[in-house]
């Protein structure tokens, strides 16, 4: 347990913060008409904030066999 959450804790804290920014989007921001297909319901600018946080938290690991000089 202690592997994973040192493993994925960028994951674990960025995607709620993510859900929190897109939450907070909506809620003062978002589309006034309900047209927008993002930012018109909660849950859809919820979800996009999560995926953004998801992609913020990425990075990409290192191959060792790239890295050993070949």
């Amino acid at each position: 347990m202690q592997q994973f959450l040192r493993t994925y804790k960028l994951y674990l804290i960025a995607i709620p913060l993510g859900a929190l920014a897109g939450f907070l989007y909506w809620r003062f921001i978002g589309c006034q008409s309900g047209t927008c297909p993002i930012t018109s319901r909660w849950y859809n600018s919820t979800l996009m904030g999560m995926a953004f946080g998801a992609l913020l938290a990425f990075k990409p690991r290192k191959n060792e066999e790239n890295n050993s000089g070949q």
